[in-house]
């Protein structure tokens, strides 16, 4: 997948808002009115999802009608559904910044430079992001923190991040 076809997660539908074919999005935006912003939202798979139209800001959603949706049982269908963007829509990060998405690809090498395997995605179950690293010697993927110990350095333009296992940072045995 090229840069520019990566696809970034913004939203999500809740389903229908009152009876007059409103939608509730679940934006994850800073700023939820962003996502009217955008235009077209997709699906997973890059092909139209919703087209919101007008819309306001209710706490951390959106609001609002959507080109593809008449009525409340049409929204309500669509209860469940990921709205993503292409990447190249953000802006570009400062200097020091990156988008999480950014990761995605890049390889994971251990301190001594031995390729340890690729970021699959990154995850967050509730307490901290977690790399997802799929081996470069094939076999179940495995999580690295994303924290500064786990991964001291980045090297996004160089395509690759140095990554430190949590029982190589000085973790001791349970007693």
């Amino acid at each position: 997948m090229t840069e520019s076809s990566k696809l970034i997660l913004v939203g999500q539908v809740a389903g229908g808002f009152g009876v007059k074919g409103e939608v509730r999005v679940t934006a994850y935006t800073a700023e939820p009115k962003t996502l009217l912003s955008w235009g077209v939202l997709l699906r997973a798979d890059g092909s139209t999802g919703l087209t919101l139209t007008t819309g306001r800001a209710e706490k951390s959603a959106v609001v609002g009608r959507a080109k593809e949706i008449a009525t409340k049982e049409e929204a309500d269908a669509l209860r469940g559904l990921k709205l993503y963007i292409p990447r190249d829509k953000l802006p570009e990060p400062d200097e020091d910044e990156f988008y999480l998405t950014d990761l995605v690809g890049l390889e994971a090498r251990d301190p001594d430079g031995l390729v340890l395997g690729t970021v699959k995605s990154v995850q967050n179950f509730g307490a901290d992001d977690m790399l997802e690293i799929a081996p470069a010697t094939g076999g179940p993927t495995w999580y690295l923190p994303f924290t500064r110990d786990a991964v001291p350095d980045l090297h996004i333009a160089d395509g690759w991040l140095l990554a430190v296992k949590p029982n190589e940072i000085g973790e001791r045995e349970p007693d």
